[in-house]
């Protein structure tokens, strides 16, 4: 069997080393606002990564016009909590002419984030049994049957298929880098889920930081 002489799929799945650590994310939204507030977004990303030059964007939901965002996710692995809240730009609107309006807003918020689960062999545990069923009688009497339990969660698999205990425990170590690779999905995906969450939440109160002007000036 091909398939089971194969390497564990845990070999492809181990994340770098370093990647990503002590690193933090954080949003950038217009929220529900109109077309200015994501112009307000463009001009604060690049401010930010002239201020921050660490910052690295890892994804853009442009707006309806170029330079613009609805939001954008970025990371820096300086500590930029306190950028957290809404910021507002005071600017007469070059979209609409003789528009009342002249304050936009935009959120900054840590986006949530989930420790990725890895893969690291010596935290696995082995337990063998007799598989039974069908197979002639060596897998009745041989405990040729193989459970892998992931001892930081608990996670376990099982392999009985395959005729010999080998086998079976390769088939059983792909099967549980499987179910990581799933669970960290589902996590991927319970994050983004909040991150868009926050993208509806934007407070127009008592701003973090203002600017003023098309050349997006701080005052604030």
């Amino acid at each position: 069997m091909a398939f089971a002489r194969s390497l564990p799929l845990c070999v492809l799945l181990s994340p770098i080393k370093g990647k990503g650590e002590n690193r933090m994310e954080l949003q950038l939204s217009s929220g529900q606002g109109p077309e200015e507030c994501e112009l307000a977004v463009g001009k604060f990303l690049r401010s930010l990564m002239t201020e921050f030059p660490d910052i690295a964007v890892l994804e853009k939901h442009p707006g309806k016009h170029p330079d613009c965002y609805r939001s954008v996710r970025l990371e820096s692995r300086i500590d930029l909590s306190f950028l957290e809240g809404s910021v507002q730009w005071i600017c007469q609107s070059p979209y609409r002419k003789n528009h009342k309006r002249k304050n936009w807003f935009l959120d900054i918020s840590r986006c949530g984030q989930t420790k990725p689960l890895s893969y690291d062999e010596s935290l696995v545990r082995f337990e063998t049994f007799r598989s039974g069923g069908k197979g002639g009688q060596n897998v009745n009497k041989v405990e040729t049957g193989v459970r892998v339990i992931y001892i930081p969660t608990g996670l376990a698999v099982v392999s009985t298929e395959a005729r010999s205990q080998q086998m079976n425990k390769k088939l059983a170590l792909n099967r549980l880098c499987e179910a990581i690779s799933l669970q960290n999905a589902a996590g991927e995906a319970q994050v983004k889920a909040l991150n868009r969450l926050e993208h509806t939440r934007l407070q127009r109160g008592n701003p973090v930081r203002m600017y003023e002007g098309m050349q997006f000036k701080r005052i604030k």
